[in-house]
């Protein structure tokens, strides 16, 4: 039961700092300042991930487009400007991740953001 328990908790603020790293480029980008939205992106991104990046060769191809256009559903904006909330995202959940896991030594990732 505890390993069920750590691993909830570890889940949990994965997510939570996915979602905070696209918080802070939605709000910079297109000025949404919803962080409940953002963790729910960044939940459907994963989920979108997941689906898609198992498929061989092209997977991580097919499923960054895909997790692009869960941002784009999500926000306003075209394709160019998701895309760049997507770049955002993910350059502020390395430097989350960074100082989390150095200062803390946490060693978690973000999820919902590819790659971290």
């Amino acid at each position: 039961m505890v390993p069920v328990i750590g691993g909830l908790i570890s889940f949990v603020i994965a997510l939570l700092i996915g979602g905070l790293a696209i918080f802070i480029s939605a709000r910079s980008i297109v000025d949404v300042d919803d962080y409940g939205h953002a963790v729910i992106t960044a939940l459907l991104g994963a989920i979108a991930w997941g689906l898609t990046s198992w498929v061989p060769l092209i997977g991580p191809l097919i499923a960054l487009v895909v997790w692009i256009g869960v941002i784009n559903w999500r926000y306003p904006g075209g394709w160019g400007t998701a895309g760049a909330i997507g770049l955002i995202a993910w350059l502020a959940a390395l430097g989350i991740i960074f100082v989390a896991n150095s200062l803390l030594s946490l060693g978690i990732g973000a999820f919902g953001i590819p790659g971290v």
